[in-house]
């Protein structure tokens, strides 16, 4: 079992905890970890592009000149898409771009990227994380402590609404609550900050 060491806010050292080899002790399996960054980008994109075609452009009502006789290409609108100002052939229109991938291969998704956070020694196990009141300050001296100065990912077992207020206004980091921890973030931030009953509750549902 891969085992971490437990810190608190101060960046000393106050323990050590063993992770569940099912859950951070496997070897990341790449392609589901980029088939579920796909499945999230994917569900992101908004899909309301659109063109007009032919049948939607204004105009184009009258034969602009009769069939024969003129010397010129025949033709039969002035908006048929090869007319400046005529319609768009097989142009986007709006539609969803969400897929679907299996429960297992999502449960897989999540625990190698929570695994190669372990490989990486990317990941800051806090025995707690509260504050009395919302204060970026305060926040961002405990970021201090634990020497972390790029992007980081901070996971608590409940939604902490101090937390959360603090760690906003703070460039590259993110709050979210145990339930709410998905692939997309764990790879893009550099650190996985989490504490010990978050760790708990998502072994409790990964294993």
């Amino acid at each position: 079992m891969p085992t971490v060491e437990v810190l608190n806010v101060s960046g000393s050292k106050v323990g050590e905890l063993e992770l569940a080899e099912g859950v951070f002790g496997i070897q990341p399996n790449v392609h589901v970890l980029h088939s579920a960054v796909l499945l999230q980008q994917a569900a992101e994109r908004q899909g309301t592009h659109k063109t007009k075609g032919r049948s939607e452009v204004r105009g184009g009502g009258r034969k602009p000149w009769k069939q024969k006789g003129t010397g010129r290409a025949r033709q039969g609108s002035i908006r048929s898409p090869q007319w400046v100002g005529g319609g768009t052939v097989f142009g986007p229109v709006p539609r969803n771009y969400g897929f679907k991938l299996p429960k297992k291969v999502r449960r897989l998704a999540i625990k190698s990227a929570l695994s190669s956070k372990v490989i990486a020694n990317d990941i800051i196990v806090l025995d707690q994380l509260t504050l009395a009141s919302p204060k970026t300050k305060e926040f961002a001296a405990i970021l201090n402590n634990l020497k972390v100065a790029r992007k980081a990912l901070v996971v608590t077992a409940n939604y902490e609404d101090n937390v959360a207020l603090s760690a906003r206004n703070i460039p590259g980091v993110k709050f979210v609550a145990a339930e709410g921890i998905n692939v997309l973030d764990v790879l893009v931030h550099d650190k996985l900050i989490i504490t010990k009953e978050a760790v708990a509750k998502v072994q409790e549902v990964l294993a």
